[in-house]
């Protein structure tokens, strides 16, 4: 992977394949890294020592049930002095071993705040829930052989897997039908996927600008999946290069710097892939927001041991420290991360 883009895109997706071990009724893994994040008081030994798990061990993962370890070291994370909650996540893969993320909400953090979960009956066609379907199948495949680049270039994600890329194609033609629809399903729907799914089928409408103020509003949803889907379509839209018209849609940054802060992992990964790509401008107002609201979540990030899933706020620091990304990238892969962080925590 030679570009920044390839490497986040890789870093973006991995998580599917979690979920595709685990199809069968359960699966033994063995935990290759634990990391932690939102320490600030609290010390990461307490948090290692009230886990139930440690690196090396074999843990059961099955697909209908969240496994009871993961529950019972949440509460007991939970119960430490000065922490207010917390949130375990099992992501695939680094080296065929499974990361755990451990997100401490500490007492006197910012609290993530959510709308209320929506009540109403709409649901989107059952076309669109099969392509849905079709899509996670066919992006599992891929990732379990490695294929999963993707092309930002037209606004929304196309996969380079001819067939994950063929339900895609399908999600633009949904988007040109349906888009009232999608719109109110992603508003008001009681269904948690449903309004996920169509956050996902938003990022391929024609005129993105016209769907941003959708997808931000999606980004304050109750569920992880729903933020999920629509800070992953802004992000692309971020990503993308300038069309044939040479406009894009305006993506705010600020949404995404409140996420850096979040105890939820996908929260903070999206967040990180959208301001990767809103920083490649370099504006100044955004690094100065960013290192005086944001620079202890990106430090932390940027040291996770994960290469994929560090990379993005690891560059986010390297151009607020002012390297080249060429210097960046060439840093990263020698390994000497603390060079950049230092530099960047300097200018602060």
């Amino acid at each position: 992977m030679k570009t920044g883009k390839s490497r986040v895109a890789v870093g973006t997706l991995v998580v599917s394949l979690l979920g595709a071990l685990c199809e069968a009724d359960s699966v033994e893994l063995r935990i290759g890294i634990i990391d932690l994040y939102g320490l600030r008081r609290v010390s990461q030994g307490q948090v290692r020592d009230a886990l139930t798990f440690k690196e090396g061990d074999t843990i059961v993962m099955g697909v209908d049930t969240r496994p009871e370890f993961l529950t019972a070291s949440e509460t007991r994370v939970s119960a430490l002095p000065g922490v207010a909650g917390a949130r375990i996540n099992p992501v695939c893969c680094d080296q065929g071993r499974v990361i755990v993320y451990v997100g401490i909400q500490e007492r006197d953090a910012a609290t993530m705040r959510f709308r209320s979960a929506p009540t109403g009956q709409a649901r989107l066609a059952a076309d669109i829930v099969q392509s849905g379907e079709e899509f996670v199948n066919a992006l599992i495949l891929a990732v379990q052989r490695g294929d999963a680049g993707e092309d930002h270039s037209q606004g929304h994600a196309f996969t380079h897997d001819p067939a994950t890329r063929a339900v895609q194609e399908r999600f633009v033609m949904y988007a040109r039908r349906d888009l009232p629809q999608l719109r109110l399903v992603l508003r008001s729907s009681a269904d948690a996927a449903q309004r996920a799914l169509a956050a996902q089928v938003l990022g391929y409408a024609a005129d993105k600008k016209s769907v941003v103020d959708d997808l931000v509003q999606g980004m304050r949803d109750p569920s992880d999946e729903v933020r999920n889907n629509a800070m992953r379509a802004l992000a692309v839209f971020a990503d993308a290069a300038p069309g044939v018209s040479g406009s894009l849609p305006r993506v705010p940054a600020e949404p995404f710097i409140d996420f850096l802060h979040s105890p939820v992992w996908s929260d903070r990964n999206k967040a990180s892939f959208a301001l990767l790509a809103l920083s490649a401008t370099r504006d100044p107002k955004l690094f100065a927001t960013l290192r005086k609201k944001a620079l202890a979540p990106l430090v932390e990030m940027a040291r996770w041991r994960s290469a994929g899933h560090a990379f993005a706020a690891f560059t986010i620091l390297g151009r607020m420290a002012g390297y080249s990304d060429a210097t960046v990238h060439d840093l990263f892969d020698r390994g000497n991360r603390e060079a950049v962080i230092e530099a960047a925590i300097a200018r602060h």
